[in-house]
């Protein structure tokens, strides 16, 4: 019987049917040619092409089994290697990928009976990493090829570079700490305390009084009817011993700022309850530039930071951060000098002195005006 012509309905089903997956039982791996039914088959078997490459697979029947399992078993991986990479993938489902090809090399002509004992030859080979599950046998392809272990190489050695860039920072704290732990031997700590006045004192005022003397005014009539110009007002003169003296509260003001001017500058300025900036950018661009809040002082010169965006808590050193200048009338804390400690009221900030003016909201120095530079307050925030 000849072929249909070009374009009719017999010739196009015939087409559809080539292209498709033929069952596997037809296929004749020797002869490369797939049948279509099992008479179709029957007949190539009967066939002198069939017969003359039997002879020659009778010949050497090992050569020909190796180059089937060969090319089967090369074929496979590379499909595995080239769309699952290093992936764990179910070995049906590469199997599926790998027959879908029309002039793949089928499996009944290795040297392998199922797709299990192919897998576990796999394992046993080290070509993948092999694992049997409930849902069936899983593989895992195993990339030796020498520019992906350079590269893997590559990658080994940079993470080793970051961790040795890390140990360099820890060790760069532990100083600073030993040095900050010396430093502090050296420094009394002044504690800002709250004015407390003992029942037992009274304040007294001693104030002169003077005694004025009144002048007699004649109550009778007179004849005459006069005028007389009003006296102008007497001028008493005070003395220097008459001056108003001074309140108790006003020296005790006056002896807190002295005691205050007496303070020293410290190295640490931390201090709970303010508001920081990280400056380092060690910890990548996730905290570079964020703003946290202090919640403890752990060692002078490091603090627990509770990042404000992320709520993470880091521990950072004092040279990793600055302080934060705040909106005009927003709450302020003073870090270092001599009114440490005292919570203020920025009223101004002046750009050319690179200091604010504050108004001390706190303690006995409350509505005083003072400046102080940038780096010796913060913003205050309650924990």
């Amino acid at each position: 019987m000849g072929k249909h012509e070009v374009g009719t309905p017999k010739y196009i089903a015939n087409k559809i049917k080539a292209k498709g997956l033929q069952k596997l039982r037809w296929y004749c791996q020797m002869c490369q040619k797939q049948c279509r039914d099992e008479n179709g088959f029957k007949c190539h078997m009967t066939s002198e092409s069939h017969h003359r490459q039997l002879l020659l697979f009778s010949d050497n029947q090992d050569k020909y089994l190796s180059y089937f399992s060969k090319e089967f078993s090369n074929g496979y991986l590379e499909l595995l290697r080239r769309q699952f990479g290093t992936k764990r993938v179910h070995a049906n489902r590469v199997y599926q990928e790998y027959i879908s090809d029309r002039h793949h090399l089928h499996m009944n002509s290795t040297q392998w009976e199922t797709l299990t004992d192919f897998v576990k030859w796999l394992g046993r080979e080290g070509k993948c990493v092999v694992d049997e599950t409930e849902k069936g046998w899983f593989v895992t392809y195993i990339d030796r090829d020498p520019e992906t272990i350079r590269l893997q190489e590559a990658m080994a050695k940079k993470d080793k570079m970051d961790k040795d860039d890390n140990e360099r920072m820890m060790e760069f704290l532990d100083k600073q700490i030993a040095r900050g732990k010396k430093l502090s031997k050296n420094l009394t700590d002044n504690i800002p305390t709250d004015l407390v006045r003992p029942d037992v004192d009274k304040i007294v005022l001693n104030l002169p009084i003077k005694k004025t003397e009144t002048t007699k005014i004649d109550t009778q009539p007179s004849p005459l009817l006069t005028f007389k110009k009003p006296l102008p007002p007497v001028k008493q003169s005070v003395s220097k011993k008459e001056e108003r003296k001074k309140s108790a509260l006003d020296e005790i003001m006056e002896e807190e700022e002295e005691r205050r001017k007496k303070i020293k500058r410290r190295d640490n300025w931390l201090d709970e309850g303010i508001v920081v900036k990280v400056i380092t950018d060690s910890l990548g661009e996730r905290y570079e530039h964020k703003k946290g809040i202090v919640e403890r002082v752990i060692d002078k010169f490091i603090a627990l930071v509770r990042m404000i965006d992320t709520n993470h808590k880091l521990k950072l050193d004092q040279a990793h951060l600055e302080t934060v200048i705040p909106a005009i009338g927003r709450k302020v804390k003073i870090l270092n000098g001599a009114y440490a400690g005292l919570i203020a009221e920025l009223l101004e900030i002046d750009t050319k002195k690179f200091c604010g003016s504050l108004k001390i909201s706190s303690g006995p120095l409350s509505g005083k005006i003072i400046n102080i530079p940038y780096e010796d307050f913060s913003k205050f925030h309650d924990i």
